[in-house]
């Protein structure tokens, strides 16, 4: 096995073709010195229990590390293709993460992509594990790539359920990637236009009928059935999107479906919907970024009961520039994103508050050659009604007290590209 590796490295460092006609070893290594600190304030500060109640100020958590992946995503890969005459080509795509930072990841899986492809004038047909196409616009349109302490608060908000139970999306596994996917790419041809379409399967087992599936207890009385719960959908995913580039403008609109959730006996299907619109236009002195993302969280029932559960939606958008100073490059956005919870009022207890958070960040990258980069980031985020999102690190304090407010950090690195 050593032999063989050490085969792959060779041919891919020299171009060799060997039962292809390229083939390319690839990869970044990220280092940065990062500090995360996150702060929450005592929560009856501003109206107090009584008029006896001593506030108890703040609480913060933080920590400085030897981080990776704060400037571009660290990794090591292998790419090729093999041209098949008659206009067709073949290609293959495995790309790794890397914690080099540790030394503990590398080449374990190829979780960032591994696909297969055949390609011709119709366009691409790619097989296996890959970006969702509703994920590009939280990267292309975001000036920092959705890395790092400055990274894209809609991206963060989706992908993690940071806000203590208030309406987080961390069960949507397919958000960043997908895996077990059908994908089709467009042509390069189409003057300009560009777009894409995905489904993935679920491979999950189905029985017909349902109550052939093993023994177990029926969630909604109790009772043991014959089978029991047959999540014969969670895991599948269905997005697409379609864009148009033509010189210094791009703009983009996708859309993504996925399933995260299949009771057979209780009749419910939980679904996480993502939709979004980037754009960004390269004046010259400077180039402009923009994302409008609603992410939906749902429920759907076969027979509603008396008390659904209501659906949790994030809204957010994020505006962003870059300026190109010297060999160097100024980085900025600023970005929102609200969790509508959809909660009601009642004669008991009043709606609760959507939480809701601002992100500012700035850096500068400072080109050393065009594989080589120095770098520094910071970024401040300011969390209302329950959010708690962090730049990065560990999570807020939050108890009945103490509530999350302000999360700030910084990175400074050196990245390195071959």
């Amino acid at each position: 096995m050593k032999n063989a590796l050490l085969g792959m490295l060779a041919i891919g460092s020299t171009g060799m073709a060997c039962a292809q006609s390229s083939v390319t070893l690839f990869g970044v290594v990220d280092a940065s010195i990062s500090h995360y600190s996150s702060k929450s304030e005592d929560r009856n500060g501003a109206t107090p229990a009584s008029p006896l109640y001593v506030n108890q100020g703040s609480r913060t958590v933080s920590s400085t590390v030897l981080a990776n992946s704060a400037y571009n995503n660290s990794r090591l890969g292998f790419r090729g293709t093999e041209d098949l005459g008659g206009g067709l080509a073949a290609g293959f795509w495995l790309e790794s993460p890397l914690t080099n930072d540790d030394g503990v990841t590398g080449l374990a899986n190829f979780g960032r992509r591994s696909t297969v492809s055949l390609m011709g004038g119709f366009g691409e047909i790619r097989l296996g594990r890959d970006f969702a196409p509703t994920f590009w616009a939280d990267t292309i349109y975001d000036p920092f790539g959705a890395v790092g302490v400055g990274a894209n608060l809609i991206s963060s908000a989706s992908l993690f359920n940071t806000t203590g139970g208030a309406g987080g999306f961390g069960g949507n596994a397919n958000y960043l990637r997908v895996s077990n996917s059908i994908g089709y790419f467009l042509p390069p041809s189409l003057g300009g236009f560009y777009g894409q379409f995905m489904y993935a399967l679920h491979e999950n087992r189905s029985y017909d009928p349902g109550t052939t599936t093993p023994p177990g207890v029926n969630p909604l009385t109790g009772q043991v059935n014959p089978g029991t719960v047959a999540s014969t959908r969670a895991g599948r995913y269905v997005g697409g999107r379609i864009g148009y580039a033509n010189g210094p403008f791009d703009i983009a609109l996708a859309y993504g479906s996925s399933t995260v959730g299949d009771d057979y006996f209780a009749g419910t299907t939980d679904s996480v919907k993502a939709a979004n619109l980037g754009a960004s236009y390269d004046f010259g002195p400077v180039k402009l970024f923009g994302e409008l993302s609603r992410v939906s969280k749902t429920r759907d029932y076969a027979a509603t009961p008396l008390l659904p559960l209501p659906d949790t939606d994030l809204t957010g958008w994020l505006i962003g520039a870059t300026v190109p100073v010297g060999p160097g490059l100024i980085r900025a956005s600023y970005a929102r994103v609200k969790y509508d919870l959809n909660s009601v009022a009642t004669a008991t207890a009043p709606a609760v508050p959507d939480p809701k958070a601002g992100k500012l960040s700035l850096g500068y990258v400072h080109n050393l050659s065009k594989r080589t980069a120095l770098y520094a980031t910071v970024a401040r985020i300011s969390n209302k009604n329950g959010a708690a999102l962090t730049v990065g690190g560990s999570a807020f304090i939050s108890t009945s007290v103490f509530t999350p407010k302000t999360s700030t950090g910084y990175d400074f690195g050196i990245r390195h590209a071959f």
